[in-house]
């Protein structure tokens, strides 16, 4: 073997080995590039371990071609390194061995542009070089022009790499077509074949079932055995002939119900409006965001030696310190030495937040499931989290919940999608804009990205009447209100109790429903509905979810107090099994509003920042809301954990774009009606004895005349009465033909002209009494 030889099997080997070294930076590259993150600068202190399987060189490798290179492109160069090592290692000519890195490169930058170009919400996919190069060609020809250079250097790839002509595919095609053809009528007289035997099967033994008349009928004087046993069906020919028709009918039934899902195929409730089509990410704002989070070196370190420099201050040592940048905030995970007491690092929490100059610093002593004490510190330059970028995640398109809600980024950077059926109410808190009508659009968003008009229908309470108005444009499509009311967005305190009890109407129907479905739950109801197992003309249809929002808690409680709160709790602790969940924001987190009833029922609980501790525990139960910064930062809690987050960013324009896109299509006639429910300033046409007449009842008569309007609410304000009494003073009137009866939400008709004909009126009454 000559010294040549020798070299070549030595390359050849180094070349193999360092490509699988490659591979596995590589491939561990996406499962610890955030811990190993703030390790980058510190490739020499041998102290610093890496997550990456090949530690620190794996992660400097892995960052230098990952990130800062062609991102999963990048796996080429193992591969072409691998076969180099191959044909060194086994002395084979290396005729073909440059063509095979000239087109392995082309085929590297052609991925890494393309992974730039149709995976920009994640640029780790496709790299720095990707996303530059992407960008850059996108100022010159535009994403049309991009597309169409990346489609022409497939087709090159494809016919000088892989062979590729238009006449094998369509081969190929002829080929399958055939294939699929012979199998299926081979199938096809196999299942002929058993039907046949399966027929002469039954002909031969006959089912007792249905032929009765070969059943034996144990007569009364028939000799029984010792071991014989005579039941009550055998002696009670009634009971016997009961049982066998229930079983009978039963039989009919499940055989009707397949023969229908055989003939008709599963119900499908989205069948009205088949053409519907979903809202497209392109009706979402990136807010400059595109390229992800901006990781900044200096000031990870810098906050990294200010934390280390104050506890030691305090004679506090530290074995290990970590960074988990999130888009607002940064997570430093620190281990203390032995001994050290956690309680003390707690109380040092405002001497950390002095030494860093910075607000809203929030120390967790300790992290749930982890063994070390984590320092929440927000970052200088916050990135915005957009609804398009949770939107577009994978966690929230394969998410697979009843009503899934993408609520933003949690500090690692991964999209947090909880389901609202299960939670199953949520109670959102915070002082003034702080984020809590961002929240609320990021819920409606996310339901309305997600879900058919058929499945999903809202109620929305807007006392402010400025906040969901941009709703109505899809009232036909989403939203659900009282009959005869003309606004679906409701903002009369009066409407809002008499939809809340409508809703508690709606919910003894419905659990009426499933206990003559025998089912326990709506997703039972509507599977079993489906799969036409329940008769319409018994009353049964498919079920949508609702969902309940309401803007400002607060104001309707101070207004309305037990009138809101008792429906609210009945549908709170009941309605989750029939589909019915709440929704309720506040920006006054008081005892007085959030009260002990209301809180217990809602676990689900969401906290923007607020002014006092106070506020905080009475959302959360815990302190720490106070510590946020604002702008959409947030805790959530579902009864256990405390998850921060920061939530997604819906400007007003793309929900006015949403609901555009979705208004402007197919509706349904009107929108969906909730059970009736007359309050108590309506009509009763009893007729009042004059004698039975409130004092003020000629004062109510003049100021109703007077005005024209035939309302409870007008009365109260006139004559500062209370509510009840107006309202029987509204019946009194109505008795005395002054009002028309209850027309919903408007005022009633007044039938007396003016002054002059009341007077008349009333004369008359007195003369003929």
């Amino acid at each position: 073997m000559t010294l040549s030889t020798q070299n070549k099997i030595i390359l050849g080997s180094l070349l193999i080995l360092f490509s699988i070294a490659l591979f596995f930076s590589f491939a561990s590259f996406y499962f610890s590039w955030e811990s190993d993150q703030s390790l980058l600068t510190e490739f020499s202190d041998r102290n610093e371990q890496a997550q990456n399987l090949l530690n620190k060189f794996g992660a400097s490798v892995s960052h230098f071609f990952m990130y800062r290179g062609f991102g999963l492109a990048s796996f080429v160069f193992p591969v072409l390194l691998c076969l180099t090592g191959l044909y060194l290692f086994l002395g084979l000519e290396r005729k073909g061995l440059i063509g095979k890195w000239i087109w392995g490169l082309v085929f590297l930058i052609w991925t890494s542009i393309a992974l730039g170009f149709f995976a920009i919400e994640k640029p780790l996919l496709g790299g720095l070089i990707g996303y530059e190069m992407n960008d850059f060609l996108q100022d010159y020809t535009g994403k049309i022009g991009v597309l169409l250079l990346l489609l022409f250097g497939l087709t090159v790839i494809l016919v000088r790499l892989f062979r590729f002509s238009p006449q094998a595919i369509a081969q190929y095609f002829q080929n399958k077509a055939s294939s699929v053809k012979k199998e299926f009528h081979t199938q096809a007289a196999e299942s002929s074949l058993s039907v046949e035997i399966e027929t002469e099967t039954k002909q031969e033994i006959p089912d007792p079932y249905t032929h009765k008349e070969n059943i034996p009928v144990l007569e009364p004087e028939t000799p029984i055995g010792n071991d014989s046993k005579i039941t009550e069906s055998d002696t009670n020919p009634d009971i016997k002939i009961e049982v066998e028709a229930v079983q009978e009918e039963k039989e009919e039934t499940d055989i009707l119900a397949d023969k229908l899902v055989e003939d008709f195929g599963e119900f499908d409730p989205t069948l009205e409006l088949g053409n519907y089509k979903f809202p497209h990410l392109q009706l979402l704002d990136t807010h400059g965001a595109a390229g992800g989070i901006t990781i900044n070196q200096e000031e990870l370190e810098d906050n990294k030696n200010r934390i280390v420099n104050t506890l030691r201050n305090y004679k506090i040592g530290i074995s290990q310190i970590k960074a988990t940048i999130g888009p607002t905030v940064t997570l430093y995970e620190i281990v203390p030495e032995a001994g050290v007491r956690i309680s003390k690092i707690k109380n040092l929490e405002d001497d950390i937040a002095l030494s860093l100059a910075a607000l809203g610093i929030r120390i967790i002593a300790p992290i749930p499931g982890k063994g070390t004490i984590g320092i929440e510190v927000p970052n200088k330059n916050a990135t915005i989290v957009s609804m398009r970028s949770v939107i577009a995640s994978t966690k929230f398109q394969n998410a697979e919940m009843e009503l899934p809600i993408a609520f933003g980024k949690t500090i690692s950077n991964e999209t947090f999608v909880v389901d609202l059926a299960k939670m199953p109410h949520m109670l959102m808190a915070g002082a003034t804009g702080q984020g809590k009508s961002v929240g609320l659009n990021a819920v409606l968003t996310s339901l309305l990205y997600k879900k058919h008009p058929a499945e999903v229908k809202f109620i929305l309470v807007d006392p402010k009447k400025v906040e969901l108005t941009l709703y109505n444009k899809i009232e036909r499509h989403f939203l659900a209100k009282l009959p005869d009311v003309p606004d679906a967005i409701i903002t009369d305190n009066q409407q809002v109790i008499n939809t809340l009890n409508s809703l508690c109407i709606e919910m003894d129907n419905r659990y009426e429903l499933l206990k003559g479905a025998m089912v326990r739950n709506i997703k039972e109801y509507n599977t079993k509905f489906k799969a036409r197992k329940l008769n319409p003309n018994d009353g049964h249809q498919f079920l949508p979810y609702i969902v309940l929002v309401i803007d400002e808690f607060a104001d309707l409680i101070m207004s309305a107090g037990k009138e809101i709160e008792t429906p609210i709790a009945r549908l709170a602790q009941l309605a989750r099994a029939i589909g019915i969940h709440l929704v309720i924001a506040t920006q006054r987190p008081s005892v007085n509003v959030i009260t002990g009833l209301i809180k217990a029922n809602f676990p689900a609980r969401i906290a923007f920042r607020v002014t006092s501790k106070i506020d905080s525990r009475t959302i959360l139960d815990t302190q720490g809301a106070e510590q946020l910064i604002g702008r959409g930062d947030m805790l959530f809690t579902q009864g256990n954990d405390i998850t921060r987050l920061q939530c997604a960013f819906v400007d007003t324009p793309e929900v006015a774009k949403i609901t555009e896109y979705i208004g402007s299509q197919r509706a349904y006639p009107e929108a969906h009606l909730l059970p009736e429910y007359v309050g108590d300033d309506s009509g009763t046409s009893i007729d009042y004895a004059i004698e039975d007449r409130d004092a003020l009842f000629r004062d109510a008569a003049e100021v109703i005349v007077t005005a024209q309007q035939g309302s409870a609410s007008l009365i109260q304000r006139k004559l500062k009465l209370g509510y009840n009494r107006a309202g029987r003073i509204i019946d009194q009137l109505e008795a005395a033909g002054i009002v028309g009866p209850f027309e919903g939400s408007k005022a009633r008709q007044v039938l007396v002209p003016d002054i002059y004909a009341l007077e008349q009126l009333l004369n008359n009454e007195t003369q003929q009494t």
